[in-house]
């Protein structure tokens, strides 16, 4: 039995071995707060020493709940929703909870509902959307049922998207610019919008209209493509100065674009990311960006969807200056 035999440990293995009742195994298997300290450690000892594994389906038909929570994704080729994947991962775990993941494409409801009922079929406790976009939400709140359902990056998650957006657009600013442009992302995603309204309230705030705007989806491929626009307004007596992408991939590929097409970064354009991912110090020249609490806003959505108290306060996004922003020539 257990890991030194052929057989699975069960439920009466760990209690012989702990020297307890099957009953008190099951409190601990379900976390119930009625137990000894000292007896919950013994069994929990006896469940490591048997290599026990606990069900979850044999829990749910006692408690109601898989301790799983399901998550609908899409897109998460992309860094961001890949992120936010990973960092879902964790915080369910310090909850000790699982995750089960379904992915589905976003721009279409009917592949987001089914996804969702796989998930559903499964018992899971709560649903959880990573990269929303527009016709997500109301196709989920269709057949979530009473199963609890939240996004990332939405609600107070959306408010920081809007703030770091801003605090991008305040550095340009600060640092002389005046006519800056908007390399944005896809229209129908729901961070995209947050990102676009933080930085137009900006602009606004300054008393500047965008120079231009541009929409990309995400890739850097979409930032290179569109890199010869941008080149030819940079160009112009009266083009931008900077460019405000909505993430750094993108503002990775309108970089190498913009020096294949002649143009140095920041001596002819300024360009700023958003997400400082894990290679933005690192791009030539190193970008400017914002970043953002992936993991705390991670915890506060599980723990929303959940029903539990918040953990922490989730970080405020920060801007991060590097070598890709500088004050306009003239």
């Amino acid at each position: 039995m257990g890991r030194a035999g052929t057989t699975r440990a069960g439920v009466r293995d760990v209690a012989a071995r702990a020297g307890v009742s099957t009953q008190t195994v099951s409190r601990v298997i379900n976390d119930s707060p009625n137990l000894r300290p000292e007896t919950r450690a013994r069994v929990e000892a006896a469940m490591a020493e048997l290599g026990y594994r606990v069900n979850n389906a044999a829990r749910a038909l006692g408690t109601s709940t898989t301790r799983t929570v399901g998550v609908v994704a899409s897109d998460a080729t992309l860094w961001g929703p890949g992120a936010g994947i990973a960092a879902l991962d964790a915080a369910a775990r310090e909850a000790d909870r699982w995750l089960a993941t379904a992915y589905a494409d976003a721009a279409d409801p009917a592949s987001v509902t089914d996804a969702a009922q796989r998930l559903l079929s499964q018992g899971v406790d709560a649903l959880i959307v990573v990269a929303a976009h527009t016709a997500t939400l109301p196709a989920l709140r269709e057949v979530a049922g009473g199963t609890p359902l939240a996004a990332l990056h939405t609600g107070a998650g959306a408010e920081r998207q809007r703030a770091g957006a801003a605090l991008a657009i305040e550095h340009l600013v600060a640092v002389g610019h005046r006519r800056i442009a908007l390399l944005a992302g896809p229209a129908d995603w729901l961070e995209a919008t947050a990102r676009d309204e933080g930085a137009a309230a900006a602009l606004a705030t300054a008393g500047i209209r965008p120079a231009a705007m541009w929409r990309g989806d995400w890739s850097a491929a979409t930032g290179a493509a569109l890199a010869g626009e941008v080149a030819a307004a940079v160009r112009r007596e009266d083009g931008p100065t900077a460019v405000a992408a909505a993430n750094d991939q993108m503002a990775l590929g309108l970089i190498a674009g913009l020096v294949a097409e002649g143009l140095q970064v920041p001596r002819d354009v300024s360009v700023t990311g958003f997400d400082d991912n894990a290679d933005a110090a690192f791009y030539t020249p190193a970008l400017t960006t914002v970043h953002v609490d992936t993991a705390g806003e991670a915890r506060r959505v599980v723990a929303e969807a959940l029903g539990l108290p918040a953990t922490a306060e989730v970080a405020e996004p920060v801007l991060v200056a590097r070598a890709s922003t500088a004050a306009p020539r003239g």
